[in-house]
């Protein structure tokens, strides 16, 4: 199962995010400030984090950059009331993948996690599936219908 560490420190919101997110098939762990998301982090391994940047104690930004010490590959998004250029541009320098912001849709919210955990399955994956086509990377071989292709290492 998929799992979602949501740091939010509006309590009402995090519940909302985190039900939300159960009912549709994912595992979510929230919590109410950024000290608490990390140390989730460090005990418990999750395939993609929701954090908001207005938090007290430790805000977003050195969030996201404690996030990316730690693993620079797990998918990131912002959930933020903030919605000026420079919170997006600072967020995106310091590896986010994404950005929303509230109040939200929590069905946007779905496909915006959707995406992001296809992308990052994509880019982790040494296998890539399209339609009924098949290239494995580690086996140098492609296949359309199981049937094997003949290609060159250029053409692959």
């Amino acid at each position: 199962m998929t799992k979602i560490l949501v740091v939010e420190d509006d309590e009402t919101l995090n519940y909302a995010v985190c039900k939300h997110l159960t009912h549709n098939g994912y595992a979510a762990k929230g919590c109410t400030d950024a000290r608490e998301g990390l140390n989730a982090l460090y005990t418990e391994t999750f395939d993609l984090i929701i954090s908001d940047i207005m938090m007290p104690n430790m805000d977003g930004f050195a969030f996201a950059r404690e996030v990316r010490a730690h693993d620079a590959a797990i998918p990131l998004l912002f959930l933020t009331a903030r919605d000026d250029f420079l919170a997006k541009e600072r967020g995106f320098r310091l590896g986010i993948d994404d950005y929303l912001t509230k109040p939200i849709e929590l069905d946007e919210l779905l496909l915006r996690i959707m995406a992001l955990l296809r992308r990052a399955k994509i880019s982790t994956s040494k296998r890539l599936v399209v339609g009924n086509l098949t290239l494995d990377e580690d086996a140098m071989r492609a296949t359309v219908n199981g049937l094997p292709v003949e290609l060159t290492l250029r053409e692959f």
